[in-house]
């Protein structure tokens, strides 16, 4: 799977760009392709969708971006053609407020969106969005919110006891005292 690529972007249309990267031109739909600027160098994270008869990539301007979109396009009913849109019209902030307050209005603005599409989305997601800065205020604690993420801990727990640990602890530390405190 392609992560990121860097290179220059030398065409903007309406839903997406085309980057010059050793001379291959790749064509990647991004959510706003205005907020590259033409002619600079970028790097731009990827979501790479193939199908039996499509070959697509999906381009973000942050990973927080490109985590937000995978999370998205795993709701059943919503595709990244469908989630793009959300991207380009939302902020990332503003999107996991919106389904973590269950603000059924705000999610139901973005185009094909409807109410049952909204509520399913605020189901599978409520809790599970938070970023990985608002997890951690630095990041020594990146490691630990992966570790922590990866045996099922929901980021709303996460959130709350990430304070609590001793940055300057190695990281398994760091570990056990999490799980200590999440045991509490």
């Amino acid at each position: 799977m392609l992560n990121y690529i860097i290179g220059k972007v030398v065409l903007q249309e309406s839903n997406y760009i085309v980057v010059d990267n050793n001379n291959i031109g790749y064509t990647i739909f991004v959510a706003n392709p205005f907020s590259f600027e033409l002619n600079s160098e970028v790097q731009v994270y990827l979501y790479n969708q193939v199908k039996e008869d499509e070959y697509s990539l999906y381009g973000f301007k942050s990973n927080e971006e490109r985590v937000l979109f995978l999370k998205l396009i795993n709701v059943k009913g919503l595709g990244p053609k469908m989630v793009m849109p959300m991207l380009a019209t939302g902020s990332i902030a503003g999107i996991v407020d919106a389904i973590d307050r269950e603000n059924i209005l705000y999610l139901t603005k973005f185009p094909k969106i409807g109410e049952k599409l909204a509520r399913q989305i605020i189901l599978d997601l409520k809790g599970k969005l938070a970023s990985k800065e608002e997890l951690s205020a630095s990041s020594d604690f990146d490691e630990l919110v992966s570790v922590l993420e990866s045996l099922g801990y929901k980021n709303s727990e996460i959130k709350k006891v990430i304070p609590k640990v001793n940055a300057s602890l190695d990281i398994e530390s760091q570990i056990k005292e999490a799980l200590k405190l999440m045991l509490k």
